[in-house]
């Protein structure tokens, strides 16, 4: 049988990660902030949420920098955000790169993925865009018939070719019945088939004002229009759903009436020349440099010691966090264990109880002493009285009556006169002192 792999908890983290990280990739997500923390570090954590679940986040000091709102509680925000695991804890969360407020966030997510469907489809492809005409004798202006648009228009025209006819169909350019109105204006200039090259023109405004302009339904038209079309939505730096699909793209209303003017056909011949010259290049380096940053981004993601440091300074946030609720929670509890000790100190404090103390050990001494000297009397007496007991049944005592100790060479008591030989020595103990004597007989 074959050996089962066996992961580390590090391990198991570090792979669940990297499964996340490249299944996944950069996510858009909307969602409500809590729990928002902005430590030192300059990091940011918290948590993004919905009325059924919630997902802890961070976004590092190097990305929150470029954000233009200040995160709040109970904030609903649109991110762009990469999902990952932080191994340490083996917390599935989200590193977010890029944060905007959900109301505009979510129309600028709209309009990029109507945007990208459209161009998926080819309908901002160059090869289906019509050149204006050599000569156009009539011109068909979509626009609210008394906007700044069609006056910018129709004194450009004046100034420079007024032979030009222009017809207006008049159609609101902001607002929910702005995308019908247009669209109809559209679908009569085509039935009409009247003019030679159509223009739709609005003023500049903010993304929701020219929202009508991104309508999916209205650029599926423009794009099914059989009569050359100007988008003029719009300033110069405002690009709506139809500046791509139109077959031209003017700045402004006043450079569309300047592109159908009489003297700037070769002019405009030469910018669309070039501009889809522009276009091929940019297209083929934008598919290069997107294949270079994949490669690098999954050789990033692999090799990049950003991460690691992102983790670090995240475990080192938390871990300073937890520090600085320890020592607070630490100085609470010692001061309110002073308190309690002062009370105490001050209930039994040592000058209440030395006086009596004194006197206490005063007596214990005197009763020590009385205690000392009966039990040395006592002592006293009793080894008069053992003293007196052995000195009456002592050898000594009965030698000095008069007896003595008869002892052999050996030491040895002589107890019979049998035990001694004719003629051997023994010692004899008196009271006064020894001698030595001889058995005789």
């Amino acid at each position: 049988m074959q050996q089962p792999h066996i992961f580390t908890v590090f391990g198991l983290n570090t792979e669940v990660r990297q499964v996340l990280e490249q299944g996944f990739g950069s996510i858009w997500l909307v969602g409500e902030i809590s729990n928002f923390a902005a430590p030192g570090s300059g990091h940011w954590y918290f948590t993004l949420k919905d009325e059924r679940a919630q997902i802890k986040a961070a976004m590092f000091r190097n990305a929150n920098q470029r954000v233009k709102i200040r995160p709040q509680h109970g904030m609903q925000v649109l991110v762009r955000a990469k999902l990952t695991v932080y191994e340490p804890r083996g917390d599935y969360q989200l590193i977010i790169e890029h944060m905007e407020d959900a109301g505009a966030g979510l129309l600028q997510q709209k309009y990029e993925q109507l945007k990208a469907k459209l161009q998926s489809e080819g309908l901002f492809a160059p090869e289906h865009k019509q050149p204006l005409p050599e000569t156009i004798k009539k011109v068909g202006v979509i626009t609210s018939p008394t906007g700044a648009a069609v006056r910018d228009i129709l004194a450009v025209l004046k100034r420079r070719d007024p032979s030009i006819e222009v017809i207006i169909y008049p159609s609101s350019v902001q607002g929910q019945a702005a995308t019908g109105e247009l669209l109809n204006m559209l679908q009569r200039a085509v039935m009409r088939n009247e003019v030679d090259v159509l223009i739709m023109a609005r003023g500049g405004g903010s993304l929701e004002d020219l929202w009508c302009f991104n309508d999916e339904q209205l650029a599926y038209a423009l794009h099914s229009c059989p009569l050359p079309t100007i988008s003029a939505v719009g300033h110069e730096v405002d690009f709506t759903i139809c500046d791509f699909v139109a077959d031209v793209r003017a700045p402004t209303p006043s450079a569309a009436a300047e592109l159908v003017s009489r003297d700037q056909r070769e002019t405009l011949a030469r910018i669309q020349h070039l501009s889809h010259r522009v276009e091929q290049a940019w297209t083929r380096h934008y598919r290069q440099q997107h294949q270079y940053h994949a490669h690098l981004s999954q050789r990033l993601q692999q090799q990049h010691p950003q991460r690691q440091l992102q983790q670090n300074g995240q475990r080192l946030d938390e871990l300073a966090m937890r520090t600085q609720n320890a020592m607070q929670r630490s100085l609470q509890q010692a001061k309110s264990n002073q308190i309690q000790l002062h009370s105490r100190l001050s209930n039994v404090h040592p000058e209440r109880r030395i006086t009596p103390l004194k006197q206490q050990q005063q007596q214990l001494q005197q009763r020590l002493s009385l205690a000392m000297q009966q039990l040395l009397k006592q002592q006293q007496q009793r080894f008069q009285s053992l003293t007196q007991g052995l000195h009456m049944v002592s050898p000594l005592q009965t030698i000095e009556r008069g007896y003595a100790v008869v002892r052999k060479g050996d030491g040895s008591l002589v107890r019979s006169p049998k035990q001694l030989t004719q003629g051997e020595a023994f010692q004899v103990k008196v009271a006064e002192g020894e001698f030595t004597a001889t058995k005789t007989e």
